[in-house]
């Protein structure tokens, strides 16, 4: 290692409350040194891990997902402070991180076994899945458990090993994790948090050791974790931003499908990646769709997010993130967009911006291209089913995508051109462990969850025994 281990423009990990704009606890970065050992670790434990038999890494892959509901209120207190999601939100992501394991302890063995395939020479050939060593994780605060199992887990049943940088905010859930991981028995060395710094992750990356890397985060943060991939010829997973369309073709019952629109847009205060920040809504229905999403607005006051009193809003996960969004929506607005309701950033220190409301937006408008991390319902008006396809795939992001309309078959055919990697019919989003996850374009590329969660890090060896 030859990099320093921190930059003067990394803020370093710590706890900064949102709700407050408090620095709680600051936590150091670690040393080259510390690094080394890390990598070393990981690649001891690979050694004796990928032998151990996958029905004993199954025990201990499922024991880690009954230790995050076991721990469950501990576990969402922490990211409640750390990075402002509503308490029982934050609950619901442990308890969810239960599913995840358990799924891959449950159906790994089989998808991981040999495939058998035709061969016209004689003998036999198989595809055998093994591991490929160990693997840089680099995960993002807005599901700071979730992100994490739905790379861990898949990947610790191959038998590989996981070096984890977590989001800088996040160091007290970083630590969480690892505490679970050592009490649930992931031996040393298989499972090692390290606080890197930017520059020690292109060290990492760079490293021998280091067979892929996998990055949830931003567009600009794919860029750069896959050039440094490529340059170093490893395999990478980049789930990246999203601008998820959210066609309402026609409703029996406009309100109640805004609602569903409303509550999907605000979970984690709109801090998701395949969130639905896009509403296209038919012309006859527009107004009444628009009316009910801003009596649903206008009702919210901000609140602790820690009490998580009903009709209340919390903070975004930082402020800069509060004033980045404040800007984009008043970008809009000095270019003719209407805002309906919110859009009030807090005074002082605090992340709150109060969830908004915006219809009006024209491609000369950044909320038209990019991406609307936070509590904003952006909603387009269209006159036809094609224009709402046309507008639904006029974005640099491919992530996921959903069509409702009382006619099934109408909305079937207008959600299966939609180029994304998720296409839902009248539900938001499939959900479940075993629903892969995903995108194209500048969403990014490979699959988490389900079958395919666990057919990327994995050496699809052919074995052949000559007849």
């Amino acid at each position: 290692m030859t990099s320093t281990a921190s930059t003067p423009a990394e803020p370093g990990y710590r706890v900064l409350n949102p709700a407050t704009g408090e620095v709680v606890e600051t936590f150091p970065t670690a040393t080259d040194a510390e690094v080394e050992a890390a990598l070393a670790a990981a690649e001891s434990a690979y050694q004796s891990w990928r032998e151990t038999p996958i029905e004993d890494r199954a025990k201990v892959v499922s024991r880690i997902g009954e230790l995050f509901t076991e721990r469950a209120d501990e576990l969402a207190a922490i990211i409640t402070e750390e990075m402002g999601k509503p308490l029982g939100q934050s609950k619901g992501e442990a308890e969810f991180c239960t599913d995840i394991f358990k799924y891959f302890a449950d159906e790994g063995p089989t998808l991981a076994s040999d495939q058998e395939i035709k061969t016209f020479s004689g003998g036999r050939a198989v595809v055998q899945k093994l591991p490929v060593g160990p693997l840089l994780g680099i995960m993002p605060w807005n599901y700071p458990y979730y992100q994490v199992a739905r790379f861990a887990a898949p990947n610790l049943m191959l038998g590989n090993t996981i070096v984890l940088k977590h989001a800088e905010s996040c160091p007290r859930s970083a630590l969480a994790i690892q505490q679970i991981m050592d009490d649930a028995g992931v031996p040393a060395g298989a499972y090692v948090n390290v606080f890197a710094s930017h520059a020690q992750i292109a060290d990492i990356i760079a490293d021998p050791r280091i067979q892929g890397v996998s990055l949830t985060g931003s567009e600009r943060a794919g860029a750069i974790i896959g050039e440094l991939a490529g340059k170093n010829l490893k395999k990478a997973v980049l789930e990246l931003g999203g601008s998820d369309p959210f066609v309402v073709l026609d409703s029996t019952d406009v309100k109640g499908l805004a609602d569903t629109a409303w509550d999907t847009r605000m979970e984690n205060t709109g801090q998701a990646c395949n969130s639905n920040k896009r509403m296209i809504v038919a012309e006859d229905i527009f107004d009444d769709f628009v009316a009910q999403l801003t009596a649903r607005a206008l009702a919210l006051t901000p609140g602790d997010p820690a009490a998580d009193a009903a009709e209340t809003y919390g903070p975004m996960s930082s402020r800069a993130a509060a004033v980045g969004i404040a800007a984009q929506v008043q970008d809009a607005v000095d270019k003719g967009a209407t805002l309906h309701a919110g859009g009030v950033l807090s005074d002082g220190d605090a992340a709150y911006y109060a969830p908004a409301v915006l219809t009006g937006v024209t491609p000369d408008m950044r909320a038209y291209k990019e991406e609307l991390f936070g509590p904003v319902a952006v909603v387009y008006k269209v006159a036809s089913d094609e224009e709402a396809l046309t507008l639904a795939n006029d974005t640099p992001y491919g992530l996921g995508g959903a069509v409702f309309s009382a006619d099934t078959a109408r909305a079937e055919k207008v959600a299966s051109r939609l180029e994304t990697g998720m296409a839902n019919v009248n539900t938001p989003a499939a959900e479940g462990a075993e629903m892969p996850f995903g995108g194209v374009k500048r969403s990014g590329f490979g699959r988490e969850l389900g079958p395919l969660g666990m057919d990327e890090f994995v050496n699809k060896r052919l074995y052949y025994v000559a007849g």
